[in-house]
């Protein structure tokens, strides 16, 4: 199960090419209630219930199935009545590269670790303090918000309105999992690291045209 290549468009005022085409080679499984179905149409099932809305290790986050490229040959293992098919495909993927624009709403706010962002299907978008303002900023415990203290006064960044942000890191984490720790000495079980998001992305909006979106409409 390997991507072979990638494709993106762009277009707008800025270039926007988070969603990309990835090719993929996989053996996918079909089961015997399926064999009823057209071939097309059991293989774009079972693809989609494994890709779609799935983190792939340095690859991005499937969206869903754009096109099959290719149908090669099926076989049976002994023991399993399922259909094992050779297929390649194509799937939209996020992934923003370095630098690009998104438009995301404010999910939550922290003096300590800044702005989480929502782009609805995708959550795991941060912007740290460090990022946020060009110029000076302070965050209001009262309200929960953080404020960046232009020349024309103080504007807030207010809880799920529309902001604009420029990505500068992604993070990928394997997430497969493994075998558990051994115990302590005293027999107690060691504990584990917190759950990671297996993808994530670290935001900045301290340029110009960034911010919430409503400061720059005119």
């Amino acid at each position: 199960r390997e991507r072979e290549r990638e494709s993106s468009r762009a277009g707008g005022l800025y270039r926007n090419v988070m969603f990309k085409l990835v090719e993929f080679k996989d053996v996918v499984r079909i089961p015997p209630a399926d064999f009823g179905k057209d071939i097309s149409v059991a293989l774009i099932d079972e693809i989609n219930k494994k890709y779609a809305n799935k983190v792939v290790h340095k690859v991005g986050l499937c969206i869903a199935l754009h096109d099959l490229l290719g149908v090669r040959d099926s076989f049976i293992f002994p023991g399993d009545g399922a259909s094992h098919v050779q297929v390649s495909f194509r799937m939209v993927v996020f992934r923003p590269f370095i630098g690009e624009v998104l438009t995301g709403v404010v999910r939550s706010c922290s003096e300590r670790d800044g702005i989480s962002v929502s782009m609805n299907f995708f959550e795991d978008i941060v912007i740290p303090p460090e990022h946020l303002f060009p110029k000076e900023s302070s965050f209001s415990e009262e309200e929960r918000v953080w404020m960046w203290e232009s020349t024309s006064g103080a504007l807030n960044i207010d809880m799920h309105s529309k902001i604009r942000f420029r990505v500068v890191d992604e993070v990928f984490v394997d997430v497969t999992p493994h075998a558990a720790p051994p115990r302590q000495n005293d027999g107690s079980d060691v504990q584990e690291p917190p759950l990671q998001a297996p993808y994530s992305i670290k935001g900045a909006m301290d340029s110009s045209g960034h911010g919430m979106v409503d400061w720059w409409q005119e």
